[in-house]
C-alpha cells in the first residue's frame, strides 16, 4: 500500500531520482529560472523551498546541509549569500511554476520554475 507516499517516481530508481532533483535544484539556483516538465517542476518546488528555508539561517550547519543536498559549494554559497536574503520577510512560497504549451516531440506538459 502506498498510503502517505505521494512523491513522483519519474520511472527512475531512488538514486536516479535523487540525482535528478539535485541537478535540477542546482540549475535553478545557478540560473534562477529553468524550463522543465510540469511534473518535475512541481516536485522540484517542494525540494527547493525547503533548501531556501534552510539557507535563510545561514549558519555553518545550514551551509553543510545545502552542500550535501545540492552537490555544489558554489550553488550553496549563492543560495545563502544572494537568494535567501531576498526572502527574509517571506514565510514560504519562494518559487512559482508557470505552465507552458506542450513539447512538440512527445507532447509532454512543460513548465517554467523560477524564484519569485
Amino acid at each position: 500500500m502506498r498510503h502517505h507516499n505521494a512523491n513522483r517516481k519519474f520511472g527512475r530508481t531512488r538514486n536516479q531520482r535523487n540525482a535528478l532533483l539535485k541537478h535540477l535544484a542546482e540549475s535553478l539556483v545557478r540560473y534562477e529560472k529553468i524550463e522543465t516538465t510540469e511534473a518535475k517542476a512541481k516536485e522540484l518546488k517542494s525540494f527547493i523551498e525547503k533548501l531556501v528555508t534552510r539557507a535563510r539561517k545561514g549558519d555553518v550547519a545550514a551551509h553543510r546541509i545545502l552542500v550535501a543536498r545540492l552537490g555544489s559549494k558554489t550553488a550553496a554559497k549563492k543560495l545563502i549569500d544572494e537568494i535567501a536574503p531576498k526572502y527574509e520577510k517571506r514565510e514560504g512560497g519562494y518559487t512559482r511554476v508557470i505552465k507552458l504549451p506542450a513539447r512538440k516531440g512527445d507532447a509532454a506538459k512543460m513548465a517554467v520554475i523560477e524564484f519569485v
